[in-house]
């Protein structure tokens, strides 16, 4: 295969990838089917299965490709210069709540759309959803122990049960904002976030 060939089947995966990605996080995974994909990707069924063997199949790489962008957008949110790990960590929540807005999600939400439903249609798309999700947990962590390090925040457990305890707050107030079509389960998060990392009111 030469180099244009394997740029060019690249080019028309991702493409298939970011596209259900986008219906998916509006629709979820069961009520969407392959064809509604590929119409609106422009590409032919029969090329969907030169990429993927199957809809799971789709699904479980589609999550793998989600993850891998996620977890880069938190290295350059934690990462950022001249700023503290508190901030870094609040900057992370507020941008969480920016991408996670009821209205439309714009494919930046498919954990917190389709984690409950593809966590009991697939065990290997179960298994994207537990690595993802536990990359995000594993930096929110290293974060915390980072800030307690520097002094810019405190715990009053251990940063690994702070990091879940609050990666599943936020998993939960994004459930309850869809369901209240209201952005308040997001303050009280982050009212809670505040206070577990013995940071000021704002």
């Amino acid at each position: 295969m030469n180099t244009r060939t394997h740029s060019d089947n690249a080019h028309v995966r991702e493409n298939i990838l970011a596209t259900g990605q986008r219906i998916m996080a509006a629709k979820g995974f069961s009520a969407v089917g392959l064809n509604e994909i590929l119409s609106a990707s422009g590409v032919p069924k029969g090329s969907f299965y030169h990429y993927f063997g199957s809809k799971d199949a789709f699904g479980e790489a589609m999550l793998e490709a989600y993850f891998e962008a996620y977890l880069a957008d938190i290295d350059a949110t934690l990462g950022q210069p001249g700023i503290t790990m508190a901030q870094g960590l609040m900057n992370y929540w507020q941008s969480w709540q920016a991408a996670q807005a009821f209205s439309e999600c714009q494919g930046k939400c498919l954990a917190v759309k389709l984690g409950a439903e593809v966590a009991d249609l697939s065990e290997a798309m179960r298994l994207s959803l537990k690595r993802g999700t536990a990359g995000i947990v594993a930096r929110l962590a290293a974060a915390i122990e980072a800030g307690v390090a520097q002094g810019s925040l405190a715990i009053d457990s251990d940063a690994a049960t702070a990091a879940h305890s609050l990666y599943q707050l936020w998993l939960g107030a994004s459930i309850m904002v869809k369901i209240t079509r209201s952005t308040e389960p997001f303050g009280r998060a982050m009212t809670t976030t505040r206070q577990m990392l013995h940071l000021p009111p704002e």
